[in-house]
């Protein structure tokens, strides 16, 4: 989770616009608190806040090709940046930055490289020839990113909106699976998979298949450099996943250190069922397992601090939100960068207690399909 905040076409190259694009970056600092930079050209400017989670030692932004003619601000990780490196030969690449194989892929495939990219994102890319850019976003909109204009001409691209909010004369949410071409001047449906527009998929049900998409999809997130942790209710989702992690990992170097031990965290409230069950499934995996208890009033002292990071006055998000904020708190005094966790199960499986009613196949379908399309259905 890092920031990144991109201002394109303001006509104002000044000090006075660089210093108000950096204090606004500022308030981008908490998702990023390893390093910050800001690359400008002319009048394009980009900004980072990062967190460092691969590569930390020398993959700092900007990311460039080997000219620094392209260059692109990155909150993401790509996780088949190994292959994506192997299939660019007579590149050389500056870091060992997952994101670094952005600004490659461009100059070799042009704008519609982005639906070669497995992983989960948000970049805005600057190409200094002729200051065109492209901004992104994954496909089912896991990084935030927004969009902005300002009252003169500028477009703007934004973690948060509270990068943009106060110099943008209007804002959206970037929707996921897109990607903004300023050579076009619209926005491009890029991840269009066939179940999108299926009725019903056509592919039959074999349980051993989704079980090896479900241990790929989570080994393949296991890609970090630094300490990590798995987040644990005890449900199914989060226990499937600790579970394979646990398999995965077995005697083999974490973080730097082999044999040392998975940290799992769970957050409740006293008496929580939660914390009940992510104690038996940690003891049976062999986790190093945090508990971390808070009282209701505990959530209300920091409500104001939870919509001031999700920013929405929305109840069930704030809600779900407080005792992730509370837990997110403790996990960070561990020294723990990345979790991962069963978030969006209940989207892809239809695990809500709603589905139940759905009036048939094709509805229940539809709707999945509804909620991985619209981020703010998640």
């Amino acid at each position: 989770m890092c920031g990144i905040l991109a201002v394109l076409g303001c006509s104002d190259d000044s000090h006075a616009k660089r210093s108000r694009v950096l204090q606004l970056s500022r308030r981008l600092k908490h998702r990023g608190p390893d390093l910050s930079w800001l690359y400008q050209h002319g009048d394009c400017y980009l900004a980072h806040e990062r967190l460092a989670v691969i590569d930390p030692a020398s993959a700092d932004q900007p990311l460039c090709n080997e000219n620094k003619s392209i260059v692109v601000t990155a909150n993401g990780e790509i996780y088949n940046h190994e292959e994506l490196r192997k299939s660019l030969p007579g590149h050389k690449f500056l870091t060992g930055s997952d994101c670094d194989v952005i600004p490659h892929l461009y100059e070799e495939h042009g704008e519609n490289f982005v639906d070669m990219l497995d992983g989960v994102f948000s970049f805005v890319m600057l190409d200094t020839r002729d200051n065109s850019y492209i901004a992104a976003r994954d496909p089912i909109g896991v990084f935030p990113l927004y969009m902005g204009w300002g009252l003169d001409g500028s477009v703007w691209f934004s973690s948060e909106l509270k990068g943009l909010k106060d110099d943008c004369e209007h804002f959206e949410c970037f929707p996921p699976g897109h990607f903004y071409s300023s050579k076009r001047g619209s926005l491009c449906r890029w991840y269009n998979p066939p179940w999108f527009s299926e009725p019903i998929p056509s592919t039959p049900y074999d349980p051993l298949v989704l079980r090896h998409a479900l241990e790929k999809a989570v080994i393949k997130r296991l890609m970090t450099d630094v300490p990590f942790g798995v987040l644990l209710s005890g449900g199914l989702d989060s226990s499937l996943v600790a579970s394979i992690t646990a398999r995965h990992l077995s005697g083999k170097m974490i973080a730097g250190q082999r044999g040392s031990q998975i940290h799992s965290f769970c957050v409740g409230l006293e008496g929580s069922p939660d914390l009940k069950a992510s104690k038996e499934v940690a003891d049976f995996l062999g986790f190093a397992h945090h508990e971390f208890r808070f009282t209701v009033q505990d959530g209300i002292d920091v409500i104001e601090d939870v919509i001031y990071h999700v920013e929405s006055y929305d109840v069930t998000t704030v809600r779900a939100s407080t005792p992730m904020f509370l837990m997110s708190r403790k996990i960070k005094s561990h020294g723990v960068k990345m979790v991962i966790s069963g978030e969006a199960a209940d989207e892809v499986f239809g695990g809500y207690l709603y589905f139940h009613k759905a009036p048939n196949k094709e509805e229940f379908h539809w709707e999945t399909c509804r909620k991985l399309k619209d981020p703010s259905s998640i």
